[in-house]
């Protein structure tokens, strides 16, 4: 009479244990990765609002505005400690709770003129930030 397995090997068992165990180590990297990538999203949002505030006084006034002119910038947040005008760009820091990855990095944002008499302004992206943590929009 002929036997019927039932359940798995003990090898069975352990190729299904080392293929969720690759998975694993490939996933997690690129999940840690991609919560560092939001916490600087919100750094870079945080600076919006100045942003938008600025274009429109240089679209209204064909200068940019002074810091005092301007008026203060509270966007801090959980991860922002600060966003900052200078007269010349819009430099925002991340807070040491943020990530050890992020902590203390800056992204700058500096406007140039497009030169077409509309008033509008491009927005160049730098700073410490590290490249691979940086939106899109900033690369």
């Amino acid at each position: 009479m002929k036997r019927v397995q039932q359940g798995f090997t003990l090898i069975e068992l352990m190729i299904v244990v080392a293929i969720i165990g690759i998975l694993a180590a490939v996933a997690l990297p690129a999940y840690q990765d991609y919560t560092v990538r939001a916490k600087v999203s919100e750094v870079v949002l945080a600076v919006s609002a100045p942003k938008t505030s600025i274009a429109e006084f240089y679209q209204s006034q064909g200068k940019l505005p002074s810091t005092a002119s301007l008026g203060t910038i509270d966007t801090k947040s959980k991860f922002v400690r600060s966003v900052a005008w200078d007269g010349t760009k819009i430099t925002a820091l991340a807070t040491a709770t943020a990530d050890s990855k992020i902590s203390g990095k800056s992204i700058v944002l500096t406007p140039t003129s497009t030169g077409a008499g509309a008033g509008q302004l491009n927005w160049a992206c730098t700073g410490d930030m590290p490249s691979k943590y940086m939106p899109a929009s900033c690369k």
